[in-house]
């Protein structure tokens, strides 16, 4: 009887062994969750008259997909005589203008956006500017083509050798552009209506 009640003893504990190195075994192989990524920032920087409709909805789906903030920065020229921070009344239309038809683009697809205004004495100067002052994740920025003027080959190259992150390059085959709204032309004043001599 002692004989079995050992033999029995032994068996449950190579029974329970053998369960926990299968358990030991299964928790090592199955697969962890990875950590949520924290919500990051999408440059798009863009230049006036040349904010192309495909280079921006290909930088929405990257936001969208990754759950991002897209940061549209319109690049403003100031000529070399001005100060840098002279008033620029006719780029900041432009920009207002087109940064209204980035967001309601953005809002219907459900994306946050943060608009930015940088200036520079070239656009190249301005992009540098971009890179060392925002903080990104990633940046989409459309190339010039045929008949679209958007970051030429060398600004592309300057960036590729220069910024950190990510950089997403379009240069759409053909490609629709959104367009600044037309130099508004101002009105002379009315003449003002001739007073009547009051009446004594």
């Amino acid at each position: 009887m002692t004989a079995l009640l050992i033999v029995l003893v032994v068996l449950l504990a190579i029974a329970l062994v053998a369960l926990a190195t299968t358990h030991l075994q299964y928790r090592r192989r199955r697969p962890t969750k990875l950590p949520t990524a924290a919500a990051g920032r999408i440059l798009f920087p863009f230049m006036a008259g040349a904010l192309s409709q495909r280079a921006l909805d290909a930088a929405l789906r990257l936001a969208r997909a990754e759950g991002a903030t897209l940061v549209p920065v319109f690049l403003a020229r100031v000529s070399m005589h001005l100060p840098i921070d002279t008033p620029l009344p006719r780029q900041s239309e432009v920009a207002l203008s087109l940064q209204e038809a980035i967001e309601q683009r953005a809002t219907a697809w459900g994306i946050p956006v943060d608009a930015r205004i940088e200036r520079g004495r070239t656009y190249r100067h301005a992009l540098r500017q971009t890179v060392e002052h925002e903080r990104y994740d990633r940046i989409v920025l459309a190339a010039a083509a045929r008949g679209y003027h958007g970051f030429g080959a060398d600004d592309v190259a300057w960036l590729l050798n220069n910024a950190a992150g990510e950089i997403v390059v379009l240069r759409p085959a053909a490609d629709t552009t959104i367009e600044p709204p037309a130099p508004r032309t101002r009105r002379a004043p009315a003449p003002a209506p001739a007073l009547e001599p009051s009446k004594v």
